[in-house]
């Protein structure tokens, strides 16, 4: 069965918990939120096996100047099918008009990832975080 890719804000918490434990992280342990943050998002693209939520992006802007792209994630047993590069491609697709797209990669090993769609590293630039969990 194809991978069918959706523009959508709606899923369910268990849906969201199981997509992002299955690749251990730690926001999966809060399903609810994550629920109400993809419908407080700007744009998500998703990925679906069936019914079975295989895949996710999301961004949040300003519609005019910079975009952020925010969880990228694809489930293991899903890896090395080029859903992210799909969804890469449908999420970056609203930002033609922005003059900044963001991304901050938590982890180093997908910066060439990143690359393939013109993203560069600031020098002397780096992300901070606050958790409050």
């Amino acid at each position: 069965m194809p991978i069918e890719y959706k523009d959508t804000k709606e899923f369910s918490a268990s849906q969201l918990q199981r997509l992002f434990l299955s690749v251990n992280w730690e926001s999966g342990n809060y399903p609810e939120k994550l629920e109400k943050a993809m419908r407080n998002s700007t744009h998500v693209i998703s990925a679906w096996d069936q019914d079975r939520l295989v895949g996710l992006v999301r961004a949040l802007d300003d519609g005019q100047t910079v975009a952020f792209l925010h969880y990228l994630l694809v489930d293991p047993e899903y890896q090395g099918m080029h859903i992210a590069d799909q969804m890469m491609k449908q999420i970056l697709s609203f930002f033609d008009e922005l003059l900044y797209i963001k991304v901050i990669s938590s982890d180093p090993s997908t910066k060439i990832f990143y690359t393939r769609y013109g993203f560069f590293e600031y020098v002397n630039y780096s992300a901070m975080v606050r958790k409050q969990f």
